[in-house]
């Protein structure tokens, strides 16, 4: 696919899809925009266009909203060890085949949504945080570094500890955040990107932002049972794509 103009249509429509899927459950934009543009484009291409749009929304989701500074608070253990699980692995399978690591984690992923959607839920004691954090937040590092996927066990742990929705995306957002952060250090993303895809990277930014402004007025509107029903959903479907990649 060319990035003329109607290429760039392409990729303003993938980005405001995976930006309202976003605003609505609080995660889905890398894993929709790079599994349909890497269809279209080059992977590296896609990579390329996702970093800006990523990284910033994920500042908007963590750092928009009135429970930034308890966030920080409560769960900082558990960013930290995201952050510095995700270095420790950065590039450890760059010379394997990712889909060995992706099979289990989408079997899991999968696994814990059915487990979510037949009514089962689990719960944290505030109490036990101080010990449970920072060990999630370690083991969903070593994940992301090596398969660039942070939901797991992440995002099923901070669900178990009881926060309201608007608490819990503002909580998914530091993870996606201190995640993609720790990512593009490890594997020195931090070069250049060429000239002829800043088009594509302002269009998609744009996108993705105005997707995500719409998902956060539907999300407003869903009740707590609702939300968490379309939480699942949105994993089972994450679980889903990671298995079929892996096995392409």
């Amino acid at each position: 696919m060319e990035l003329d103009l109607a290429g760039l249509a392409v990729v303003a429509v993938v980005f405001m899809v995976a930006g309202f899927v976003k605003g609505v459950i609080g995660f889905g934009l890398p894993s929709i925009s790079m599994g349909l543009l890497s269809v279209l484009i080059l992977p590296d291409m896609a990579a390329a266009i996702l970093i800006i749009p990523t990284f910033l929304t994920n500042v908007w989701q963590a750092f928009v909203g009135p429970h930034t500074l308890a966030m920080l608070r409560r769960f900082w253990p558990m960013f930290a060890g995201v952050f510095v699980g995700t270095l420790m692995t950065a590039g450890i399978i760059t010379g394997d085949n990712p889909g060995l690591a992706a099979l289990p984690i989408g079997g899991i992923l999968l696994a814990y949504a059915v487990l979510g959607l037949s009514g089962v839920r689990f719960r944290v004691p505030r109490k036990s945080e101080i010990v449970i954090s920072p060990a999630m937040g370690l083991t969903t590092g070593l994940i992301n570094g090596a398969t660039a996927i942070f939901v797991l066990p992440g995002a099923p742990y901070l669900q178990a500890t009881n926060m309201e929705k608007d608490e819990l995306i503002q909580a998914l957002g530091f993870v996606a955040l201190f995640a993609s952060g720790a990512l593009a250090l490890g594997f020195g993303l931090n070069g250049s990107i060429a000239t002829n895809l800043w088009p594509a990277v302002l269009v998609a930014l744009a996108a993705a932002v105005g997707g995500m402004a719409v998902g956060q007025v539907v999300r407003r509107r869903l009740s707590v049972a609702t939300f968490q029903r379309w939480v699942f959903f949105g994993l089972a479907a994450l679980g889903v794509a990671m298995i079929l990649r892996s096995l392409v």
